[in-house]
């Protein structure tokens, strides 16, 4: 009877063991597994909510339309806001993420978004940390982009062009 007894501790002290092992391993396995979700993974789960920027020069709230590689689309009311991501300093408004890979249009950087608005020659407003720019992006290099100044009344060039950075931007919005 006594070595009964006996047994039954030492099985029970194995099972403990064994559950502390297996408890470590799922928590360190969901450790793991939250290191491999991307800031797009978590905006492309909210697509179609409404969320909240914070950048380096304000705050801009949207509801998320599309996410690619290195840009998050935000619409709001009146106008389209191409966001990129080195801009955002926090996020309100996300949830936990279902990651799936994203499709190849998704796999595109910021300068494939900015050449497509480039293309479109629509006037656009470009904040930077040095202000806010009106005018049409003319062209998009490597690491920047030239935009061509317009007039705040008119919406007709001025002649000059201003280079911006991609470390630089903030925000490109449509006007």
């Amino acid at each position: 009877m006594r070595w009964d007894a006996l047994f039954a501790d030492m099985e029970a002290q194995l099972a403990a063991v064994a559950a502390q092992d297996l408890d470590a391993e799922v928590a360190d396995r969901t450790r793991t597994e939250r290191a491999r979700v991307l800031l797009t993974d978590r905006l492309r789960a909210v697509q179609g909510d409404r969320v909240q920027l914070h950048l380096r020069s304000g705050t801009v709230l949207g509801v998320v339309q599309d996410v690619g590689a290195a840009w998050v689309l935000l619409v709001d009311a009146a106008r389209e806001h191409l966001v990129p991501l080195t801009a955002i300093l926090a996020v309100s408004g996300l949830r936990g993420a279902d990651v799936e890979e994203p499709s190849a249009l998704r796999r595109l950087g910021l300068g494939h978004a900015l050449r497509a608005v480039a293309r479109d020659r629509s006037l656009v407003r470009v904040t930077t940390g040095a202000g806010t720019h009106l005018g049409r992006v003319d062209a998009v290099g490597a690491y920047h982009l030239d935009l061509a100044l317009a007039y705040p009344d008119s919406g007709r060039p001025t002649g000059e062009t201003r280079t911006v950075a991609f470390a630089g931007l903030d925000l490109v919005s449509s006007v």
